[in-house]
């Protein structure tokens, strides 16, 4: 009996510790998660003026021919850039994106365009490498506090790989793969194309209103040039945002689910150990009264 209440409250003692780590992380997530929501919310009117930008140049030009928008005849390779995080204890965020990802490659590779990974994030490299699998290129060490720089990084990649054709080892199209942030409790992966862009011709009056009246100077295809590689970075860079807050908010859940179970689980062991202690008291006491009785016995016995 003593023997299993001493391990009862060993179990106690392990739970209380990991409640108090998984708190801690709750909290960090917390505090994180205001700023990260800063951040998506002030780098989402430069993305949609940069987006606007491009929309009227291209609704302006008659033709338009430039690399970024011209849609390779014969596709053969497709680039995939997936974000996922640095660090573990978020959940299922990076299961659900790798998921997401491992769906278009078997879309892809159904259309005969083999696909060439571009990963950001320890933890899908890590899954990656224990699968075997081949990465074209790999940023690690700001899932959860992107900057711009790293943005520009991964697109200069992206570019160059694009800007190369798939007999110099380069691709035709560029997907990304990310988790979007859409509230505190819903985040979803998503997968968008970004290179070449899609252009559709509409007839109804944009959402956002009337589009601006641009001069352009000198011309709108040397515009595009300038323009449409920003396009691209600040698409990527808000999504490394989206991420982050994602990231975080995913967290701060399972952390605190976490602390609860634990708490549950703290509950039904103090339980336990309150029935063994009682036990142990009541076989404590019906020993003491069984002695009492066998002395009283013998002393009667003796007279």
């Amino acid at each position: 009996m003593a023997a299993q209440l001493r391990a009862i409250r060993q179990r106690i003692r392990a739970i209380q510790s990991t409640a108090k780590i998984t708190r801690a992380q709750e909290m960090i997530a917390a505090s994180r998660m205001i700023r990260a929501q800063q951040r998506v919310r002030e780098s989402t009117p430069y993305a949609q003026e940069l987006q606007r930008a491009v929309e009227a140049v291209v609704s302006r030009s008659a033709q338009i021919d430039h690399p970024l928008v011209r849609e390779h005849p014969g596709r053969e390779r497709a680039a995939i850039l997936i974000l996922t995080s640095d660090r573990g204890f978020a959940g299922g965020y990076n299961a659900n994106v790798l998921r997401e990802a491992q769906g278009l490659r078997s879309l892809l590779d159904e259309h005969g365009m083999p696909a060439v990974t571009y990963v950001a994030g320890t933890k899908g490299i890590g899954w990656h490498r224990f699968r075997g699998r081949e990465l074209a290129g790999q940023w690690s060490g700001f899932s959860d506090n992107p900057r711009p720089e790293h943005a520009r990084e991964i697109t200069e990649t992206l570019l160059a790989a694009f800007d190369r054709s798939s007999a110099e080892g380069g691709v035709d199209e560029i997907h990304l793969v990310h988790t979007e942030f859409v509230s505190m409790l819903t985040q979803r992966p998503v997968v968008r194309r970004i290179l070449p862009l899609e252009i559709e011709e509409v007839v109804a009056e944009p959402s956002s209103g009337a589009m601006p009246l641009y001069e352009f100077e000198p011309s709108p295809p040397e515009v595009l040039d300038a323009l449409l590689p920003w396009y691209v970075e600040s698409r990527i860079y808000h999504a490394l945002l989206e991420s982050a807050a994602a990231e975080i908010a995913e967290r701060r859940r399972a952390m605190k689910s976490a602390t609860d179970n634990a708490n549950e689980l703290l509950e039904q062991f103090t339980l336990e150990a309150n029935k063994a202690r009682q036990a142990e008291i009541t076989q404590e006491i019906s020993e003491i009264v069984g002695g009492a009785n066998a002395l009283a016995e013998s002393v009667a016995g003796s007279e």
